[in-house]
């Protein structure tokens, strides 16, 4: 049975623990807020409607891709493939293909960002392991001009951020959406973990600080993982009606399959 990643991988070791993928999540929040094609978001209505859950949910099916066996991860992602079809046709537009590697590309990097802020820095190889998997998802995807290793990866991100990313009314809407859902105090904390967690150029654009007080916070939550009291500061970073989907990251991988179904994984739909 061929799987899509390895177990024992660095890569399984990041998307299952609940602590990296909140991470992830509070770094995705911020960068499809700023996206140029932040329009596609609105199109259906959905991610505004409900953007922690269209978010989640986009975070969390990559995970369960990431633990499938891979015929199992191909026929998800032409699944999602086609999703986005459909959505396209119905606005009678295409979707950037920049856009696609926009969203491939951020899942990359804050895998890196959010492991190595929570725990150790990572080698080149498990580097370049990331970037493979996703690598992979994006071929099956028939992406296009993806780069061929992680170092030519670090330069074409960089060229992205800067090209399709801009501070935007949709940008305005969708953080007073995400204060809305979140209620004022989990917000706050939202964009401590941005501030702490995204490259310069996005902190820039939202206008974070760049000393956050997560500096302090992190060592705290290590601190009380310890003792087992971790659950408690999971249950201040989400509203309670996603603490099923929180608790299921930290345990067997095949649990995400009772949270996210194929049509619920595209923040498009």
């Amino acid at each position: 049975m061929e799987l899509f990643s390895e177990k024992g991988s660095i890569v399984r070791k990041i998307w299952s623990n609940a602590d990296t993928v909140l991470f992830i999540f509070a770094g995705a929040s911020a960068e499809f807020a700023l996206n140029k094609a932040v329009d596609w978001l609105y199109f259906t209505g959905r991610l505004p409607a409900d953007p922690l859950g269209r978010l989640f949910s986009t975070v969390t099916y990559a995970q369960r891709i990431v633990f499938s066996e891979l015929a199992q991860a191909h026929k998800a992602i032409d699944q999602i493939t086609a999703i986005h079809s459909t959505v396209e046709a119905n606005r009678h537009a295409k979707i950037p293909d920049w856009a696609y590697r926009d969203v491939l590309f951020l899942l990359i990097d804050y895998s890196v960002r959010a492991f190595e802020l929570l725990y150790r820095k990572l080698s080149p190889a498990e580097k370049e392991e990331i970037y493979n998997t996703f690598y992979r998802m994006g071929l099956r995807m028939d992406l296009k001009d993806l780069p061929g290793n992680y170092k030519q990866w670090v330069l074409v991100r960089d060229e992205h951020m800067r090209n399709d990313l801009e501070k935007s009314r949709f940008t305005v809407d969708l953080y007073k959406q995400y204060k809305k859902h979140l209620g004022f105090a989990r917000y706050l904390l939202l964009k401590e973990v941005q501030a702490q967690l995204v490259p310069p150029h996005v902190r820039q654009l939202l206008v974070l600080r760049k000393v956050s007080l997560l500096v302090l916070i992190v060592p705290l939550y290590k601190f009380s993982r310890k003792f087992k009291l971790d659950h408690l500061v999971k249950a201040l970073i989400l509203p309670e009606t996603y603490q099923p989907q929180i608790k299921a990251l930290d345990q067997s991988p095949e649990m995400v399959n009772n949270f996210t179904t194929v049509k619920e994984a595209s923040y498009l739909s």
